[in-house]
C-alpha cells in the first residue's frame, strides 16, 4: 500500500478546512503575522512512526515558505525525545495548522506502532500479521499504509480486490451439491477468474472441504489452537492459512506456533491508541 501525495493532500485540505472554517480566531487575534517561530514535533513515548507527509504538506498548505526538516521517517522506531519535524517560518501558519498535522501523524502512528507491537511478538515464526476492513470510515487507505509502516501486511482494501467467502455466504448456499463450500468455489472462479479466492471455514470438515476445491487462501475462524494445527495439517500447504478471531497480545505468539501463514487482527486498526506526540516551539 502506498499513498500519492495528490491523497494525502485531499485529506489534509479538507482536515484544515473542517478545522479552520472563516479562520483562526486565536490566532489572527494574537499572533502578529509577521512573526516567525520554530517549532520541534517530538515523540512523548517509545513509538514507530507513520504519516510524517501529512503533518509536512499541512504546515505548508498554509505557508509555501515555511521551512521542514525531516528527522524521522515512516517506519522508523523512534525512541521517548525524538524529534521527528523541525518547522521553521510564520508563527500563524504553525500554530494553524498543529493541531490538523498532529491528528494525523498521532493516529497513524499509533496504528503503526500497535502493529509493530504484535509483528515483535512472533518473531521467529513464519506468520504475518494482516489487517481487517475494520478501520475509520474514509481512512482505510491511510490507516493501511500505517499497517506497512508497522511491519503489518495488507488484505483485501475492499470488496472488489479479494473473494472471500465467509459464513452467512455459506449459509445462503447450504443447500448446493456437493457442499457449500465447493459451490461458492465454483461460481467465485466463473465469475472473477483473475481474484484469488478465500474461505471462511468454522470447522474443520469446512477446511477440508475448502482445501479440496481449491481455494488459495482459508481463514480459520475462532479456532482453538489445536485446531489450528489439525486444520494446516489438513491443508498440506495447498492453500495459505489464517487465523481470525480471539486474537490479542498474549494469544497472538501461540497462534503463530501453529504453522499458520498470517493472523489478522482487527485492533490493529479499530482499536489502536493515538500516540502520544507534540509540538512545541522553541
Amino acid at each position: 500500500m502506498e499513498l500519492t501525495a495528490a491523497e494525502i493532500r485531499r485529506a489534509v485540505r479538507a482536515a484544515l478546512a473542517e478545522d479552520l472554517g472563516s479562520g483562526d480566531a486565536t490566532t489572527l487575534a494574537t499572533v502578529p503575522a509577521t512573526a516567525r517561530s520554530v517549532a520541534l514535533m517530538r515523540a512523548r513515548e517509545p513509538l514507530t512512526a507513520a504519516g510524517i507527509q501529512f503533518a509536512e504538506i499541512a504546515f505548508r498548505e498554509l505557508s509555501p515558505q515555511i521551512k521542514i526538516q525531516k528527522l524521522a521517517r515512516d517506519g522508523q522506531k523512534v525512541a521517548a525525545g525524538k524529534t521527528l519535524l523541525k518547522i521553521s517560518g510564520s508563527s500563524r501558519a504553525i500554530l494553524s495548522a498543529e493541531r490538523v498535522a498532529l491528528n494525523f501523524v498521532q493516529r497513524l502512528s499509533g496504528v503503526a506502532t500497535a502493529t509493530a507491537t504484535f509483528a515483535n511478538e512472533i518473531k521467529g515464526f513464519r506468520a504475518k500479521i494482516l489487517d481487517t476492513r475494520k478501520t475509520t470510515p474514509g481512512w482505510r487507505r491511510f490507516e493501511k499504509y500505517a499497517v506497512k509502516c508497522g511491519g503489518g501486511k495488507n488484505h483485501r482494501i475492499g470488496l472488489f480486490d479479494l473473494i472471500l467467502i465467509k459464513d452467512n455466504h455459506l449459509v445462503a448456499l447450504r443447500n448446493e451439491k456437493p457442499n457449500a463450500v465447493a459451490a461458492a468455489i465454483l461460481r467465485a472462479r466463473k465469475k472473477f477468474p483473475k481474484l484469488k479466492v478465500e474461505v471462511e471455514a468454522d470447522t474443520l470438515t469446512q477446511v477440508a472441504q475448502a482445501a479440496d476445491a481449491g481455494a488459495d487462501i482459508i481463514l480459520l475462524d475462532n479456532m482453538t489452537t489445536t485446531q489450528l494445527r489439525q486444520a494446516v495439517k489438513i491443508v498440506c500447504g495447498h492453500a495459505k492459512t489464517e487465523a481470525s478471531g480471539g486474537v490479542n497480545l498474549k494469544t497472538v505468539r501461540a497462534i503463530a506456533s501453529t504453522g499458520v501463514d498470517f493472523i489478522s487482527v482487527g485492533a490493529i486498526t479499530h482499536s489502536a491508541r493515538a500516540v502520544d506526540i507534540g509540538l512545541d516551539f522553541e
